[in-house]
This record gives structure tokens, C-alpha cells and sequence, in this order.
């Protein structure tokens, strides 16, 4: 494992440091970065973007979803958790702490452009970061890259519709050209690029050697967009720190109950470790670089929603690394250690 995904956290960290810091001294420039947009999509973090997504969509081998039948139970899972609960639970959750409990802070529309956020943190399972999770609790790299590609398959036909549909009932305004030619951009290109590539290239082991060139731009992009993203909405962020903490509550409940849920599901159904452990990180891990992107789209930079997935950012990394060390705990525990 590189030097990058041995302290992933520390690398976010400065580069939201960064971020805020440059957002503050030099405000006019990023007011300017944040105007560079066509059809409401902002050009330089759709490139950053493209950077971070190009690289998985490469890694998705199409005749591997074929042997799923093989060991279905870990892909139910996942799917189940993905697309059936995940998303109605992340907006029940977002809509019980910013329309119930947090009323009184947070005015009618901020509330409705951070539930907003959340749903598209919820709608968006993970694809990129899912790998390193995976491969920091042994999982089976084979069968996390089935469920990947199976997820990144669905989520092109369902990540609009379920979309609309949350976010209609939050009676949020939805502007469905926008939301499907994001799909489009952010997922529907890169993957015809990514198939493209694979056939260019043939041979897995030439694949795996391109991908391993591509990664520094791809660590690059994932840096970058903390930077700008957290720079755009610097001034929020000093002006109204509560309100990240506010944001961040909801989050860490969805995601720690979802994994709960999903742990205590996979245990039910006696899967090995090496496909239960990816399988609820899978389920539990947002593909925040597409949520923060369509957020964008939709909303605006300045906005609620934005802000909300800029914070699902700073709560996944450490997060997930928490899950992480209390899977590899449970494992040693169950082998005796």
C-alpha cells in the first residue's frame, strides 16, 4: 500500500486546511473559479472529477459480473443495502435532524439544501475509495471489484430516478436536465471511456500498469477538489462552523447505523470475512466525487447542498478508517489472537 493510502487522513486534513486558508486570503480568485461554468457545471472540478473517476471506470471487468451466480449472497447484500435502504434512510435521517431536532438552528431552506446534500451522499454508493478499504481488511480484491462494477452498472440507470424521486419529496425543486446530463458526464462518459481503454489495451496486465500510471493524477484530482471545494465555501465555514457540526451529526448516524445494519445482516448470512467485510464498507462508503459534482450542478457552489456533501468528504475518511480497525479487530478476535 502506498505512502497515500497509509495516511489518507492526514493528506484530506491539510488539503482542507488549504483549502479553507486560500478560500479566506484569496477570495476573489476562487470567485472567479466558481463563475468558469457551461449548463451549471463547474469546468474545473468536472475535470477533477474526470480525474478521480476515469481511473475506476479502467478497473471494471465486464466478464467478471458474469460468474456472480456463483457466490451471490455478499452481492444481495450489498445491492439490497445500496439501493433498496441506504438512500430512504439517509433522507428519513437528514429529514429527522433538519426539519425535527435542529428546527430551531437552521432556517427553511438551508434545511432543504442540506437534506439535499445528504441524498446525494445516499444515492451514490461508493466505487473508488471502496478498494482501499477493501484491500486494508483483506477482502477478496475479485469479488469487490463484482460488486463495484455491478453497483457502477445500476447506479447509471438509477442514480437520477432515485434521485428526483427523494428529493420531490423533500418538495426540493429538481432540475432534471441538469441532473441527468450530470449522469451523463460523470458517469455514463467516463465509463464508455474506461470500456474503450480496457479494449485498447487488452491484457489485464497492461490495465494494471496504466492504472498505476494514472494513479498520482487521480490522487492529485481527489486532492484538488478538497482544496477548491473547501476554499468555495471557506467563509461559511468560519462564519458558521456550528453548522458543520451540525451537518456532520446526521452523517456519522446514517453511517454507522447502516454498517451496523449491514454487519449484523452479513453475519446472519454466514458470509466469509473476505466478502462480508468490503461488502458493508461497500454499503456504508459514499462516492462522494459524484455527490459533491451533481451538488454542484444542481444547487450551485455556494450552496447548502454543496456544503453538506464537502462535509460527507471530511466525515467519510475517518469514518471509514475507524470501521476498518473494528473489522480487523473482530477478525483477530474470531481467530483467537
Amino acid at each position: 500500500m502506498g505512502i497515500f493510502e497509509r495516511f489518507l487522513s492526514v493528506w484530506v486534513g491539510l488539503a482542507i486546511l488549504l483549502g479553507v486558508g486560500l478560500g479566506i486570503w484569496f477570495t476573489p480568485y476562487f470567485q472567479w473559479i466558481a463563475t468558469m461554468q457551461v449548463a451549471q457545471i463547474n469546468l474545473p472540478i468536472a475535470v477533477l472529477i474526470w480525474l478521480m473517476i476515469y481511473p475506476m471506470m479502467i478497473q471494471i471487468d465486464w466478464l467478471a459480473i458474469k460468474n456472480i451466480r456463483h457466490n451471490p449472497k455478499g452481492l444481495w447484500l450489498t445491492l439490497t443495502v445500496n439501493w433498496l435502504i441506504k438512500p430512504f434512510t439517509m433522507a428519513l435521517v437528514g429529514w429527522l435532524f433538519f426539519k425535527v431536532f435542529f428546527a430551531g438552528w437552521v432556517d427553511e431552506q438551508s434545511a432543504s439544501e442540506y437534506i439535499a446534500g445528504m441524498i446525494l451522499l445516499g444515492v451514490a454508493p461508493c466505487t473508488a475509495m471502496v478498494f482501499v478499504w477493501s484491500q486494508l481488511v483483506k477482502g477478496d480484491p475479485n469479488y469487490t471489484l463484482v460488486q463495484v462494477s455491478l453497483n457502477d452498472v445500476i447506479m447509471i440507470f438509477a442514480f437520477a430516478p432515485i434521485t428526483g424521486l427523494l428529493l420531490g419529496m423533500n418538495d426540493i425543486t429538481i432540475p432534471w436536465d441538469t441532473l441527468f446530463f450530470s449522469v451523463l458526464l460523470y458517469l455514463v462518459l467516463p465509463l464508455l471511456v474506461g470500456v474503450a481503454t480496457r479494449k485498447s489495451l487488452q491484457d489485464e496486465h497492461k490495465i494494471l500498469q496504466f492504472s498505476q500510471r494514472f494513479k498520482p493524477l487521480s490522487i492529485l484530482g481527489l486532492l484538488l477538489t478538497v482544496v477548491l471545494l473547501f476554499a468555495f465555501q471557506a467563509q461559511t465555514i468560519v462564519d458558521k462552523p456550528m453548522i458543520i457540526l451540525l451537518i456532520a451529526i446526521p452523517l456519522l448516524v446514517q453511517t454507522y447505523g447502516i454498517f451496523a445494519l449491514s454487519a449484523i445482516w452479513a453475519k446472519w448470512l454466514k458470509l466469509p470475512h473476505a466478502i462480508s467485510a468490503p461488502a458493508c464498507l461497500i454499503g456504508t462508503s459514499n462516492f462522494f466525487e459524484l455527490a459533491v459534482a451533481v451538488a454542484i450542478a444542481l444547487f450551485g457552489l455556494n450552496s447548502g447542498a454543496a456544503l453538506a456533501t464537502v462535509v460527507g468528504v471530511l466525515v467519510e475518511v475517518p469514518v471509514m478508517l475507524s470501521l476498518v480497525w473494528w473489522i480487523n479487530r473482530k477478525s483477530l478476535e474470531n481467530k483467537g489472537v
